[in-house]
């Protein structure tokens, strides 16, 4: 009997646990599903959803439906819009049309313009093309510039010239320059040259150099050489060292040099140890 119990026991409590197993599965099936649905997809089956879960679905597939249309996507269907929602579509799809008009761009549609909008668009085309003609860009047509606005070019433009030569653009005309500025001009170049020299890069030219820019330049060559030696660099000389800062750099390479031998890390060469040096370190070996 008690066997016979124990038996029942055990069945029943496996097929709790076997309900509760479908059951949580069937929840997290239904739950996919009413995701699904949501988000429009095919694998969506309304079949499953309650009736409050059919109403959740409904709503934000309308609503998907509404940012659809305020972003100018294929999806978007119109005759499933409220008055309200239509309405305020034509109103940001204008705002939309009229921002693209007046940036030049191709989406814009000029007949959906009123006319001061039209003028608006007109002056903004006019500043862009002012603007990209002070600026030397390839959109610049200057048959739409008016005699004002050409004057105002032409000195923009001697102006950009005037920098370009002073930075030492490629695009400097020193044909268009003035006196003063290409005075400006040469004591920017020499400046640029003499800056070269001292960092030590290739356009330098050493000829151009004042005596007190050739002695800054031998200083700086001299401080990167010793910079080099001191980091074991393979392009220091040492012939360029002085006798002092030779001597300085030889206690500091013979002070590594005990130190490799007495701690054995690194290089170490005991033929350049000093006797007493050298009695520290064989005893340990």
């Amino acid at each position: 009997m008690k066997v016979s119990l124990r038996k029942c026991f055990g069945v029943s409590v496996g097929c709790l646990s076997l309900w509760s197993i479908l059951a949580f599965a069937q929840s997290s099936d239904l739950a996919q599903n009413l995701a699904n649905c949501k988000a429009g997809r095919e694998t969506c089956d309304r079949s499953k959803l309650s009736q409050s879960e059919a109403t959740e679905v409904a709503v934000a597939v309308h609503r998907q439906n509404v940012v659809n249309c305020r972003n100018g996507y294929d999806s978007c269907d119109r005759s499933k819009l409220t008055e309200p929602e239509t309405i305020a579509l034509a109103v940001a799809d204008h705002e939309r049309n009229v921002s693209d008009c007046n940036q030049g761009m191709l989406s814009c549609d000029r007949s959906k313009l009123t006319p001061l909008e039209a003028r608006d668009m007109a002056a903004a085309q006019q500043q862009r093309n002012l603007t990209a003609c002070k600026d030397g860009w390839g959109a610049c047509d200057r048959s739409k510039l008016t005699p004002g606005e050409i004057e105002e070019v032409n000195i923009a433009r001697r102006q950009l010239n005037a920098s370009d030569c002073v930075d030492g653009s490629g695009r400097c005309d020193q044909g268009q320059l003035t006196p003063v500025q290409t005075k400006e001009t040469n004591a920017a170049s020499l400046q640029r040259n003499a800056q070269n020299c001292v960092n030590g890069w290739d356009e330098c030219d050493r000829s151009k150099l004042t005596p007190q820019q050739a002695k800054q330049t031998a200083y700086s060559e001299h401080q990167r050489n010793l910079s080099a030696c001191r980091n074991g660099e393979d392009t220091c000389d040492y012939s360029d060292l002085t006798a002092s800062e030779a001597k300085t750099l030889a206690d500091v390479e013979h002070k590594r040099n005990y130190s490799a031998c007495l701690k054995g890390y690194g290089y170490c060469d005991p033929s350049r140890l000093t006797t007493d040096e050298a009695q520290t370190i064989h005893p340990r070996n």
